[in-house]
């Protein structure tokens, strides 16, 4: 890798860990608790019409649409005014979903790749999910952490890479991006002027007509070898 990187920022869900049924394992436990506690709105919709609400709110109010968060809240005060209950249910059911939805398993080689590059180089946390560093596995090993609802903008917006760089007082060729997404993450941080490493766990071809990334990995326990000129703290 040409230049001395002085810092390592990381996109989270399936970059870190697999995502897709911890989200759909937290749902699942939204809708159980709602079901015991405030059977009316479980009485009229499933969980799928329950996402399909969600959605259907965050086409109407873009403003909703970088903060998954808040989104989620909107549409869950939104169903218990609709069915009668006092709208701060949201609330609780908010933390039974975060709960859930931290409850995340890491890839097998990531926490000791992590803690090995977190000797060398500020760590930083960027997604544009909800997902809380601090309260997974991964707790205690990044600098920073950063998310759309933080910064009011999802990748490929540059808007976290700035502030990321912005925080360390780095310039933008000194960032090394990690992730898994060619858009998101490979191609908002070749915009950003950062460098970047796509984790391809599925062995996946290119898409045609992008960017390629600088770098391309299986896993991540190929990075501390690629990293290995960059500089101490």
């Amino acid at each position: 890798m040409h230049g001395k990187p002085l810092a390592l920022s990381f996109d989270l869900d399936e970059t870190l860990w697999p995502c897709e049924e911890v989200i759909a394992r937290a749902e699942r436990a939204v809708f159980a608790w709602l079901g015991r506690h405030f059977s009316r709105i479980t009485d009229e919709f499933t969980l799928e019409e329950m996402r399909a609400v969600r959605l259907g709110l965050a086409e109407r109010h873009p403003d909703l649409g970088a903060d998954f968060t808040a989104l989620r809240v909107a549409s869950l005060r939104w169903h218990a005014e609709r069915a009668g209950y006092a709208p701060d249910l949201a609330e609780d059911a908010l933390e039974i979903f975060l709960a859930e939805r931290n409850r995340v398993t890491p890839f097998e080689e990531v926490p000791e790749v992590l803690e090995r590059l977190g000797a060398r180089f500020p760590l930083i946390a960027l997604t544009n999910g909800n997902a809380d560093v601090d309260r997974t596995p991964l707790a205690g090993l990044f600098d920073l952490a950063l998310s759309a609802a933080h910064v009011g903008a999802q990748k490929p917006d540059p808007a976290m890479f700035r502030a990321a760089c912005g925080e360390l007082g780095i310039p933008a060729e000194a960032l090394v991006h990690v992730g898994d997404d060619p858009v998101r993450d490979i191609g908002a941080a070749r915009d950003f002027g950062s460098r970047a490493v796509w984790i391809n766990r599925a062995g996946i071809p290119w898409p045609e007509g992008l960017p390629a990334a600088h770098h391309e990995l299986p896993s991540m326990h190929g990075l501390p070898a690629l990293l290995r000129a960059g500089t101490a703290r």
